[in-house]
């Protein structure tokens, strides 16, 4: 019997991409594993329960690395290098290892003052307007401007590499999406020898010194993968977080109120929004490398696995009224960033980008409300990452 395609799981009239969240209680309510099959990746399993998707993104018998995929030829052309979420310990551990000592707190909270300034410039031009997209205006450039600052990425090249981005990870366009990562594979490698000739008090330039020399030293392939990685994972997740963060509190004025009157509630509120709505719907593919059992059920070896952390977040065994939206319940726990060795890298600078734009944007538009129809709303397709296409807003216009 085939699998059923996640698609088509949702109640007549209603869209997955919109709201899955219906589609995946079902499926717990059955079990917590489930085989199905997705218009872009075809037949996988799905982990729905929080208990399980945070033991099996521990789990040594699924692995990162594709070439456990028994489907597995070859990369197709769309992949630029080698990066730590496409590999497992120990060479995961080492790649890890390489980035996390130049991607340490203090460096971190030096951007700080940047990213408010950065906020405050685009909330300066947004708010001459008395209406914009906030996705476009507001939350994809900040994090946006500021991974690729960290990274040392022109100002002059961050529209296009975005650009080429989205197509790269466009599930309806295989063409488009093969030229983008040529694209971006030939920017990164140019990108790189500039550094390595002229380098600069950035990431980039730190890593491309790892390049040089020592025990640890980083291949050009890794390198390649390193950058994509840090670049894409840097922005596309925390405009995400924005937006749908931003979203999930238009539509719960009362829980907006009670922030704008106690600004304490703003950390416990990322959380909230991160568990509620996250930028993640799903880990990264895992393959199992011999057959796993997951709750009496048995995946065979060389199977996609997926940890399906949305629905995770929302598991009734975990969270007590887990599709309510309370910016001041206990949220630890979530999955949002993920588990394990594979944990989000750069999770701190997520959060701290959110405060400060939260803040920054309430504080600076107390009339802040949505200008379309919620059902209106356009969500990305594809499984793994959530997010809104646009976000229409409307406020009082400055001076």
């Amino acid at each position: 019997m085939p699998a059923p395609e996640i698609e088509a799981l949702s109640a007549p009239g209603t869209d997955f991409a919109s709201d899955p969240y219906p589609v995946y209680a079902r499926l717990r309510e059955q079990g917590p594993v489930h085989k199905v099959r997705t218009a872009a990746s075809g037949e996988v399993w799905l982990i729905v329960g929080h208990q399980e998707a945070r033991a099996a993104l521990t789990d040594p018998r699924l692995s990162n690395d594709i070439r456990h995929s028994s489907a597995w030829e070859d990369d197709g052309g769309n992949a630029i290098g080698l990066n730590m979420v496409q590999t497992d310990p120990p060479h995961h551990t080492r790649l890890r290892k390489l980035v996390a000592k130049e991607f340490t707190q203090g460096r971190i909270e030096v951007l700080a003052p940047r990213i408010q300034q950065t906020a405050d410039e685009l909330l300066d031009a947004m708010l001459q307007q008395g209406r914009a997209d906030l996705v476009e205006a507001f939350a994809l450039p900040l994090p946006l401007a500021v991974v690729c600052e960290l990274l040392g990425v022109p100002a002059a090249d961050r529209k296009t590499f975005h650009d080429w981005y989205a197509a790269s990870v466009s599930p309806t366009d295989p063409e488009a999406a093969g030229a983008a990562v040529q694209e971006m594979t030939g920017y990164l490698a140019g990108l790189i020898e500039t550094k390595r000739h002229a380098p600069e008090e950035d990431l980039l330039s730190a890593l491309v010194r790892s390049m040089e020399g020592g025990e640890d030293q980083l291949t050009t392939e890794e390198m390649l993968g390193m950058a994509f990685l840090l670049i894409v994972a840097g922005h596309e997740t925390t405009a995400n977080l924005i937006s749908s963060g931003t979203l999930a509190l238009l539509r719960h004025p009362g829980q907006l109120a009670a922030l704008r009157a106690d600004w304490s509630l703003l950390d416990g509120a990322i959380e909230e929004m991160l568990r509620y709505d996250g930028p993640v719907e799903t880990a990264a593919f895992r393959f199992t490398t011999e057959p796993v059992e997951i709750a009496g059920t048995t995946i065979p070896a060389g199977e996609p696995v997926v940890a399906v952390l949305a629905a995770a977040s929302r598991d009734p065994q975990r969270f007590e009224a887990p599709d309510v939206f309370d910016i001041r319940r206990d949220a630890r726990g979530h999955l949002a960033f993920g588990h394990g060795v594979h944990h989000c890298l750069g999770a701190p600078l997520a959060r701290l980008e959110a405060a400060i734009a939260f803040r920054s944007l309430l504080e600076r538009c107390p009339d802040l409300a949505l200008d379309t129809e919620p059902a209106e709303l356009s969500w990305r397709p594809g499984l793994m990452l959530r997010g809104l296409h646009h976000l229409p807003v409307r406020f009082t216009p400055a001076g």
